[in-house]
């Protein structure tokens, strides 16, 4: 029988964990900003949807109300210049006011940091401990985190800010006229370039084809299910263009 001494060892186990170099996982983004970023891509997309679908529910509306090509193609041009207007102008606002707000809200913490630094790191402190830290762990990381860069430690965690990648608003002007009028220019080429007999035809078939795409880049953008994304997007456009053309052609009818 052998004693305890004479079984054989197993080795201990071992945590591969342990040996691992830390760092991002290469097909993650963790650069700085990279949030701004997507949100501006997806405001790029999305402008991009309301450009084909609005232009091609004008134009097929109007196609259905009178073959006249010169009519269709100016209601269509004057539909892209006002929604890119109306794009750029409304996201102009709309940031603007964003950027106010967060200027503001960095200037209050800034002048809380000036004013009482040690409530700011007990503060920051609870709000690490809030986050799943031990009391112990998060005092230091809130003291590090300050001793490097207070106010963004603050705004990050309290704001959800990074004052160094705050929105501009002429850019996300300038995205959603561009975005917009790329959007547009399918429809509208299209629809005045086919033949009378198949214009309207060709003209949703490409719209759904261009959805389509939009859709699935909005669901990689959002993380969400492709296949339900490009079918809502598709049913959404073509809808619309039925029923302004069935609009129109009652209009044309009645009118006419």
């Amino acid at each position: 029988m052998m004693t305890m001494d004479e079984h054989p060892m197993s080795p201990p186990p071992t945590d591969d964990t342990t040996d691992l170099e830390p760092g991002p996982h290469e097909q993650e983004p963790h650069e700085q900003g990279v949030g701004n970023r997507l949100n501006w891509l997806r405001a790029g997309v999305l402008g991009a949807n309301d450009g084909i679908v609005s232009t091609a529910s004008l134009v097929v509306g109007v196609a259905g109300a009178t073959n006249d090509k010169a009519a269709i193609l100016i209601a269509g041009v004057a539909g892209l210049v006002a929604g890119a207007m109306s794009m750029g102008a409304g996201e102009y606002v709309s940031v603007s006011t964003q950027r106010d707000s967060e200027k503001a809200l960095l200037a209050k913490e800034r002048r809380e940091l000036e004013e009482d630094p040690e409530d700011e790191l007990a503060e920051l402190t609870y709000l690490y401990i809030q986050r799943g830290l031990s009391e112990d762990l998060a005092q230091q990381v809130a003291t590090q985190l300050t001793e490097r860069d207070a106010l963004a430690a603050h705004a990050e965690v309290e704001l959800g800010i990074d004052p160094d990648e705050l929105t501009s608003p002429v850019q996300a002007a300038l995205a959603s006229m561009i975005a917009f009028t790329v959007g547009a220019i399918l429809p509208l080429l299209t629809i005045t370039l086919m033949p009378e007999s198949i214009r309207v035809w060709v003209t949703a078939i490409s719209v759904a084809l261009a959805l389509g795409v939009t859709g699935w880049a909005s669901a990689r953008l959002g993380y969400g299910p492709v296949l339900r994304a490009i079918v809502r997007n598709v049913a959404g456009g073509l809808l619309a263009m039925g029923i302004t053309h069935l609009i129109g052609s009652l209009v044309g009818t009645t009118v006419g």
